[in-house]
């Protein structure tokens, strides 16, 4: 009787939604009042942007080489734009998501490998975020880095439970989660007094500082965009607001990119900060971190027991978050690919196996994070260049497909990531 109530409330949220989306394409709302419906999506699939990946990466790049690698969250963020609204847009055009398309299209054997892909690209963000959330709170409360995995493991869950109760509840829990790790980062920004001149240079002057800089240059683009985030974002558009006609639904896609925009601005700047604060505090100061454990310790002495506080509080939170939406990106490659689903409470379960593996041999968690990363960016091939092929096919698209300057950027993204890529293998094999 209780899940029957649950459900026709969650009929009722959603219902409202619709009908306001609707209204809004009918012409009948003005302003930005019209963003309000379509706003959502984009932040779910941003918090894979925030992961404590992101952290262990850009605290190590600013640390060695100051506001260098700035420019490097701008592309990549740029590059997550264009991504994002492209995954977006797919959902929007064919009420379809990327591997449902991809189980259409392609062979068999096609699918069943991308989904093992995908699934190994998934385990290592769950890595990340599982063992990010757990240093947080050994950092925060001292609880050791076992008890502190089964906490975050039934916080997971907790934040699961909201998409039972609707995506607008899973989107207002993410979207406060996110808020609280931009505030710990401006206070972070603010404490820190970094050199304001250096950070512009850094953010629009394309430059490395020998091969250790383009190897962590790789590492950011891994941690920021993310081929979890690609899967997902086509299935939180599939079928949110539907349109009626082609006309409808560009009008869905161009509210859906002012949404994917500014949570992509919010994202870009977050990881920007962590290299800011990063520089402006160790490097300046002549210490290369390379131990989110040690840059804890530190903020506590350079800048105070607070901005300590502010960092680990972002971690915890960022690993949290993070970590749901992975689960749900599982959730969507496998019903996609293989066309096979589990209970989503049994995946995140299995998915705590092996973190929990690894804090139990002692492997040090910022060298976890940092390799789960690189594992993510091989990953971003096999997300991206279906989702072009895909979207730059008027049969599959219609109205909405890919205007040739978008799909000729989109090949150039993919073939820069194919070359980081290999340059990483030759790099770790010599």
């Amino acid at each position: 009787m209780l899940e029957q109530q649950v459900a026709e409330q969650k009929l009722i949220k959603e219902k409202k939604v619709k009908i306001s989306a609707q209204a809004v394409l009918d012409g009948e709302v003005k302003g930005l009042k019209r963003l309000l419906p379509f706003l959502g999506p984009a932040f779910i699939a941003a918090v894979a942007y925030l992961d404590p990946g992101n952290f262990a990466t850009n605290i190590t790049a600013g640390s060695k080489y100051g506001y260098l690698l700035l420019w490097v969250i701008v592309a990549s963020n740029l590059m997550a734009v264009l991504i994002q609204s492209l995954s977006a847009k797919l959902g929007i055009a064919t009420g379809k998501n990327l591997p449902e398309i991809a189980h259409d299209r392609f062979p068999k054997g096609v699918s069943i490998f991308l989904w093992i892909q995908s699934e190994l690209v998934i385990i290592a963000t769950d890595l990340a975020e599982f063992i990010g959330a757990a240093l947080g709170l050994y950092l925060l409360f001292g609880i050791p880095m076992l008890p502190a995995a089964l906490i975050t493991a039934v916080g997971s869950f907790a934040i699961l439970e909201l998409q039972r109760r609707g995506y607008r509840s899973l989107e207002a829990g993410i979207g406060a989660m996110v808020l609280i790790v931009v505030l710990a980062f401006t206070f972070q920004v603010i404490v820190s007094k970094p050199d304001m001149g250096a950070v512009a240079v850094g953010m629009f002057t394309p430059r490395f500082d020998g091969v250790d800089s383009i190897l962590l240059a790789a590492g950011i683009l891994g941690a920021t965009v993310m081929p979890h985030a690609i899967y997902l974002h086509s299935s939180l558009t599939q079928d949110r607001v539907v349109g009626r006609n082609e006309a409808e639904k560009k009008k869905i896609f161009k509210l859906e990119l002012a949404d994917i925009i500014i949570a992509m601005i919010i994202a870009g700047a977050v990881n920007m900060a962590m290299i800011v604060v990063s520089a402006a505090l160790f490097f300046k100061n002549g210490m290369v971190v390379e131990d989110l454990n040690v840059a804890f310790h530190q903020f506590r002495e350079l800048a105070g027991p607070v901005t300590a506080v502010s960092f680990g509080l972002g971690l915890l939170i960022a690993g949290l978050s993070s970590s749901s939406v992975g689960t749900m990106a599982g959730d969507v490659v496998m019903q996609g690919f293989i066309n096979k689903r589990i209970n989503l409470y049994l995946r995140r379960a299995i998915t705590t196996i092996p973190p929990l593996a690894i804090i139990i041999a002692g492997v040090n968690a910022t060298d976890a994070l940092i390799m789960s990363q690189v594992v993510l960016s091989f990953g971003i091939a096999f997300a991206l260049i279906p989702l072009i092929i895909f979207t730059s096919n008027r049969q599959i698209m219609g109205g909405l497909v890919n205007l040739r300057i978008t799909s000729i950027t989109g090949w150039i993204i993919s073939a820069l990531v194919v070359l980081l890529n290999l340059f990483l293998v030759f790099e770790m094999l010599y």
